[in-house]
């Protein structure tokens, strides 16, 4: 006998796994972190279909710079301790240097969350996370993306990708073309690993057997591991008003092996000592206990450098004294050389 349908009580949303309510609570938990991060220019933010931003007056020839990135594996640790109030901001982080290498004022930032089964506390914590990030770069959180997939994600796992953009004026744009040899190449402190080469970290943590709740220079490693990504913006964006700055390479994946030759003239090579900046005990730790070569090291992690700023020889003395007075620990780590022929246009010795 075929059995009636419609003996079967009706389905919802929520019964497909999909919990409208909760989505529209986390909407309204985010609303006082998202106003705290207007700026001018916004027009209209959070909640509506699109989010409006008028470019500010001030600038004669804008143009608009984008950049886009994720958190990568660094969230699995993230899941593993129980911690969400952090990785927002690595998320804002990696795209707002990336837009700041080209001299750009970060204007505003879009989040996109993505999850199995929406848990509102977490998915809190971590856009509070990305507003303070966008807090910390001067930029508005204007809109994004709540995705609730069943089936798609495990259990108390998420994805977080998010873009952000900015503007500088045309005749502003730093694209590293007047770069010379003799140029000075400053190396800014990193705050750890930022958001990249935690595949590598966690094969590490996987060989060595090592508690993320050990105690390590201070604080757990799983602390050290999850120190969110510096961001750069206000400091450089008012050094960018002071001094001729020729260059800026934000240390992502890739290391400085790969990232400082993206904003270098074919014509030159950087030269870096290792000796100029010192090994953060976490590199230390990771080389060491992962048996990882040096060449490895230098091109997977940002090896305590989090980003290289490039000026003339003559305003190197007062850039790293203007970086340092406003909060940075900054290092004179290399300097630019004539390239003889096709070597890499990055040598750390």
């Amino acid at each position: 006998m075929t059995e009636d349908p419609s003996a079967k009580p009706g389905l919802s949303y929520r019964d497909a796994g999909v919990d409208i309510d909760a989505g529209d609570q986390l909407v309204e938990n985010i609303k006082p972190f998202a106003k705290r991060t207007l700026r001018e220019g916004v027009l209209a933010g959070i909640g509506g279909f699109g989010a409006l931003f008028e470019i500010p007056k001030r600038f004669q020839q804008p143009v608009l710079v984008s950049g886009t990135d994720g958190v990568g594996t660094k969230l699995k640790l993230a899941f593993e301790l129980g911690r969400h109030d952090t990785v927002g901001i690595d998320l804002v982080a990696m795209s707002v240097n990336d837009v700041l290498v080209q001299g750009a004022e970060p204007l505003f930032f879009l989040d996109y969350f993505a999850c199995g089964h929406l848990d509102v506390p977490t998915a809190t914590q971590v856009i509070k996370g990305i507003a303070l990030g966008c807090e910390e770069a001067g930029c508005a959180l204007i809109g994004g993306e709540t995705a609730e997939m069943p089936g798609m994600y495990p259990q108390g796992e998420y994805d977080l990708a998010g873009f952000a953009v900015g503007v500088v004026e045309k005749d502003r744009i730093i694209d590293g073309a007047r770069i010379v040899a003799g140029d000075v190449v400053l190396g800014l402190a990193s705050s750890g690993p930022h958001s990249n080469g935690y595949s590598l970290i966690r094969r590490i943590l996987q060989r060595s057997r090592a508690e993320l709740t050990a105690y390590f220079h201070g604080r757990t490693l799983g602390d050290a591991l999850l120190a969110p990504t510096r961001i750069y913006v206000k400091p450089l964006l008012a050094l960018l008003r002071e001094v001729d700055v020729k260059g800026l390479a934000h240390i992502t994946g890739g290391g400085l092996l790969e990232n400082v030759p993206r904003v270098l003239p074919q014509s030159t090579v950087a030269e870096l000592d290792r000796n100029s900046w010192p090994q953060p005990p976490l590199f230390e730790w990771l080389q060491q206990t992962g048996g990882v070569a040096d060449q490895e090291m230098f091109r997977v992690f940002n090896c305590g450098i989090g980003m290289v700023v490039i000026v003339a020889e003559a305003d190197g003395d007062r850039v790293l004294q203007s970086l340092m007075a406003r909060g940075e620990t900054v290092y004179r780590i290399g300097r630019i050389a004539k390239r003889t022929g096709t070597e890499a246009q990055t040598r750390i010795s």
